[in-house]
């Protein structure tokens, strides 16, 4: 069943990339007592998450800062190194922290696995964008279709902050 507005994240994993190396993140560690902005896409580099959603998000990073997100997160079933190489692409005033969900196990968890293995893309994850309060739930944007950027996108979520 996919998680909804209400719902408490379940404790997962993910892998974030430092100065250190690979470090493994939980969901604690991420979304604790914080204001978090979660944007999740299927694939790094692919088209729409690369051309129309990630422009999407950091057109209105400030914005979602000065209404009280502490975090921006975007997540997507690819290794850290993939996601590390598209921050640093995207995200080049250091706005977001890229969460690589590698085996889907948080897509899994929440309910919002795709199978995109006709595309030759395997287990990727939904397209959304979730407003998750200290692990909360507050608001949920799902994609009806995973090609494009229509309600998942920073702009609909300013709107609803």
């Amino acid at each position: 069943m996919a998680i909804q507005v209400g719902d408490h994240l379940p404790d997962s994993k993910f892998r974030v990339m430092t100065a250190d190396g690979v470090q493994v993140k939980s969901t604690d560690d991420i979304f604790k007592g914080r204001k978090v902005a979660l944007f999740a896409v299927p694939g790094a580099y692919t088209g729409t998450c690369h051309k129309m959603h990630m422009p999407s998000i950091f057109l209105n990073a400030y914005a979602m800062k000065d209404k009280g997100v502490d975090t921006i997160a975007v997540v997507s079933v690819n290794d850290a190194f993939v996601m590390n190489a598209w921050k640093r692409d995207v995200d080049q005033r250091d706005e977001a922290t890229f969460l690589a969900d590698g085996n889907a196990d948080f897509a899994r968890a929440i309910g919002m696995e795709l199978d995109a293995s006709g595309n030759g893309l395997g287990l990727r994850s939904k397209r959304y964008s979730m407003l998750v309060e200290d692990g909360l739930v507050t608001k949920l944007n799902v994609e009806p279709n995973p090609g494009k950027v229509e309600v998942s996108g920073g702009d609909t979520l300013l709107e609803q902050l």
